[in-house]
């Protein structure tokens, strides 16, 4: 996994969503939505769910026993006309994109991240500041220690 490198968005980076739900459909190593504790609290809420109803309809867990959810045909479950059903309380993971941690990096976000996502580099300049606000804070919602 690479590393922040802090230099690279100094200056900001520049994202504006278009709503093209492509952040919501697996690419290659970005192949699962992970949730935190918080998470499967608030969407099993959201939708009227038992945590225990959730997780067996909607999660499962990959080899080192982290929960995901799972894919319906590479898609997000919650993602209808390519938008978000769980928008309100959607995992932390999906409200930091693209500003993850591992994304950080110039090969990377002009690499991977821009060829799945059309707002990369288009619109909104974020600070510094912002962008590791947003990548800490989805960080500290898995326990990612970077």
């Amino acid at each position: 996994m690479s590393e922040r490198d802090e230099q690279f968005y100094k200056d900001g980076l520049r994202f504006d969503c278009t709503g093209c739900g492509n952040c919501c459909k697996t690419h290659d190593d970005y192949a699962y939505v992970y949730l935190s504790h918080q998470n499967i609290e608030d969407i099993s809420a959201t939708l009227g769910m038992t945590h225990i109803d959730f997780l067996n309809a909607h999660c499962a867990n990959d080899e080192y026993g982290n929960v995901h959810l799972t894919m319906i045909k590479g898609n997000c479950n919650f993602l209808k006309n390519n938008r978000c059903t769980v928008y309100g309380t959607r995992p932390s993971q999906c409200s930091a994109w693209p500003f993850w941690s591992e994304n950080l990096n110039a090969e990377t976000w002009n690499g991977e991240v821009a060829d799945c996502c059309p707002g990369v580099n288009q619109g909104r300049l974020y600070t510094r500041e912002e962008i590791e606000e947003i990548a800490n804070g989805r960080d500290r919602a898995y326990g990612i220690d970077f």
